[in-house]
């Protein structure tokens, strides 16, 4: 059931079902009116529906949640009435317990929350007196479960509901399936359904939200829809052209350089970029958002650089994952105090909702992770009353030459940005992929399963997670397949009752400290200085006694290392490379290749285009024409014939999948795929044949695919359950099919 959210100010019928005391804290903060999101959630919730609330940043999402939250349970006669705030971040669970902590002292709710930094104490006194706000992460969450087993019935006897933050940073991954395993688990564990509450600015597709959210009945779910489209947008997209003079020594991550090297290079495209921001950025709160957290690093040192010798104090600084908490919280304390304008460079750590206050800019270092990302951080600009949001993009594209790749003739990440901020003024953002099995996460899943509850049988393990729980797209068969690998491994046994128990393997994997979370971590080494740590770095590649390294935004020279402990001492120093610090490249959507080529085939300007960009994007449409592709998706270069699907990452993996069953070696190079054969009519043959007979399966095109082991614990996986995971998540043979069929109709 949706509940679109009008414009309108209406009697506040909403703010009469609140408890007095919640009413009477909202008069001292002197609002006049709730909120439309606050108006429609306050009903449902306080009815224990399962609520979506989808509202921009900053509309009040969260108070829309805890308002009712709060006040059923000052209704409560059960003194064990308990509510679960679930986080994908321990520094959301940090803002939130200072937002709540107030107001809940004054109606006497006890807030714990809960994570690896909060003292053990805290904990021992929620579990000595359970009730109030438990603020956790999904693997705190694990954890809990886990450790006090048949005790968690107990425990959360008095839940009443679970309100998810940031759902949309869940859905789609393993680490959502996760967190719907977990929320199944504690419904089994007290025997009732709770209501659920997801909260979010960013979700694509309103249906999809509903199910993840209840799997077993999405038309339950509640769903309230906000935005902020009055808001209004300013854009600008810098283009810079990289030559082989200018950038003759570039910084790049993972490079070897002397000092002399370092201070001397010339003009890089990180130094342009820097001396753009640095002037329009100063004096206000902004965010800077780069693709890695080896440019975060670069451009802090630039950014702090720059003041120095502006002799000015430092306004900008590093935020990212593998800084350690303590430097993480000075950047957003610099950001929320409003004495001195600070300006955070930025992973996607400072994407979602953690209060910084208002910033006057966001600011995109190359194209986005997605278009949902993009949108996530454009909400955090223009927060203020009467203030618009404002987007400085920033795209690098190479000079080009006669070895140049098709890729810069046609401008790939320019076009790439153009087309992304497009979808995001339009209202777009990208759906998440429903379909993915998962499985890594299911064998974490059981093994938690059985250290909670000691052991349980193979029908109520298939009951608990396949027939009634988020695995269910696994068949019977299929789930006794994994369970006989398991065994096979020892990662767990069976004891003659019919107990499935951890095996030799499985103690192992689940007494590692790494267990709870079920995405991939790199081996990471302490950076100490002084005794004091700075932060965990992933690393790749030798590091020897006086190498450098760039971190937190300054430079550091290693003076020892500590292999066993994973320790790296190190002392500040004026030279210095960047860390390797490798991320994952984003997965494009249908929509965003299709909007590729509308920019691309279209003669429209691009009103939020400066110079140099509006050049480049010329550029590219000239190429786009001279090589006709608007009208022939097909043609051949070189030993290649190139064909442009305009489709997403899975719709053309799946078909170079498919070409290379046929025995023809075929790579998705992004913006088309590249098959080697000797002519395009080959090639239109093979569609024919693709189109008229019957294509492979998902599974037989992914025993194709060498790096199937994706996820942490897919390792562990039968072969043939590994083939149909990376299926569900990686493949899409239904669109792929429709993809040949359209590029044949195309070249007719």
């Amino acid at each position: 059931m949706s509940s679109p959210v009008s414009s309108s100010s209406q009697a506040s019928s909403a703010f009469s079902l609140l408890d007095p005391r919640i009413q009477h804290w909202i008069w001292e903060l002197r609002w006049t009116e709730l909120r439309d999101v606050q108006e429609y959630a306050i009903p449902a919730i306080l009815e224990e529906q399962d609520v979506i609330i989808a509202a921009a940043t900053a509309s009040g999402k969260t108070e829309a949640a805890f308002f009712p939250v709060l006040t059923r349970l000052l209704g409560m006669q059960n003194s064990q009435a308990t509510v679960i705030y679930i986080s994908p971040l321990k520094a959301l669970i940090n803002d939130q317990w200072d937002r709540l902590e107030l107001l809940c002292e004054q109606l006497e709710i006890m807030v714990t929350p809960w994570h690896g930094d909060i003292s053990s104490s805290r904990k021992k006194r929620f579990l000595n007196k359970p009730g109030g706000c438990v603020l956790i992460t999904p693997e705190s969450l694990e954890a809990l479960l886990m450790n006090y087993g048949h005790q968690v019935n107990s425990i959360f006897s008095g839940l009443i509901y679970c309100v998810i933050d940031e759902v949309h940073a869940f859905m789609g991954t393993e680490r959502g399936k996760q967190l719907q395993s977990l929320l199944h688990r504690l419904e089994v564990a007290v025997n009732k359904k709770i209501p659920r509450i997801g909260l979010s600015a960013t979700l694509g597709d309103m249906k999809m939200a509903a199910n993840y959210l209840r799997p077993e009945n999405p038309e339950g779910v509640r769903i309230i829809c906000s935005g902020n489209s009055s808001q209004e947008l300013k854009i600008a997209l810098y283009g810079y052209k990289i030559g082989k003079q200018t950038d003759a020594v570039t910084l790049t991550a993972g490079d070897i350089v002397t000092d002399d090297q370092y201070e001397k290079q010339m003009l890089t495209s990180h130094d342009w970029v820097a001396r753009k921001l640095f002037p329009s950025l100063r004096g206000n709160n902004n965010l800077v958002f780069p693709n890695s957290r080896a440019s975060v690093e670069i451009f802090s040192d630039k950014l702090r650089k720059m003041c120095e010798d502006a002799g000015v104090p430092n306004e900008f600084w590093p935020h990212h994952g593998s800084l350690s908490k303590e430097i993480r919280e000075e950047t957003e304390r610099a950001l929320k105090e409003k004495e001195n304008p600070a300006t955070g460079i930025c992973t996607n750590t400072l994407e979602l909702g953690i209060d910084i206050g208002s910033v006057k800019s966001v600011a995109q270092v190359g194209p986005p992770p997605s278009v949902a990302s993009l949108r996530q951080r454009i909400g955090r600009s223009g927060r203020k009353e009467g203030e618009p949001a404002i987007l400085r993009a920033f795209s690098i594209e190479n000079e080009i030459d006669q070895q140049s790749r098709l890729s810069d003739l046609l401008r790939e990440q320019l076009v790439q940005s153009i087309a992304m901020t497009q979808l995001l003024t339009k209202g777009w953002c990208e759906p998440i992929h429903a379909k993915g099995l998962h499985l890594s996460t299911l064998v974490q899943q059981l093994l938690s399963v059985i250290v909670q509850y000691g052991g349980l049988t193979a029908g109520r393990s298939w009951q608990l997670f396949c027939e009634s729980g988020p695995f269910s797209g696994l068949t019977k068969s299929e789930f006794i397949t994994l369970l006989r690998g398991l065994g096979e491994q020892q990662v767990i046994i069976q004891d003659h009752t019919g107990l499935l128990l951890l095996g030799a393997l499985g103690e192992k994997l689940v007494n590692h400290y790494s267990f709870y979370a079920t995405f991939k971590s790199d081996e990471e080494y302490r950076l100490v200085h002084q005794g004091k740590p700075l932060g965990t770095l992933p690393i790749s590649r030798a590091v020897t006694l006086d190498s450098y390294l760039i971190f937190a935004g300054r430079r550091w020279r290693v003076e020892a290392v500590y292999e066993e402990q994973k320790v790296i001492v190190v002392l500040p120093d004026k030279g210095g490379k960047a860390p390797v610090f490798f991320g994952g490249g984003s997965r494009l959507h249908d929509k965003v290749r299709e909007e590729m080529r509308e920019v691309l085939g279209s003669l429209e300007p691009i009103p939020f285009l400066d110079t140099v960009s509006a050049d480049l994007l010329r550029e590219a449409r000239f190429h786009f024409r001279q090589l006709m592709l608007e009208s022939k998706p097909i043609i051949k270069m070189g030993k290649d014939v190139l064909l442009f699907t305009w489709k997403g990452d899975n719709v053309q993996d799946t078909l170079a999948l498919i070409f290379k069953e046929r025995g023809h070696r075929a790579t998705n190079e992004g913006l088309y795929i590249s098959v080697e054969a000797d002519s395009v009519e080959l090639i239109y043959d093979l569609l024919l044949e693709f189109s008229e007979g019957v294509l492979p399966s998902e599974e037989r095109l992914a025993d194709l695919v060498e790096n199937k082991q994706q996820e942490k614990w897919d390792w562990l996986l039968p072969v043939s359950l590994l083939g149909r995971n990376y299926a569900s998540l990686y493949l899409e043979l239904e669109n792929a099919s429709r993809a040949v069929k359209e590029l044949r109709s195309r070249s007719d």
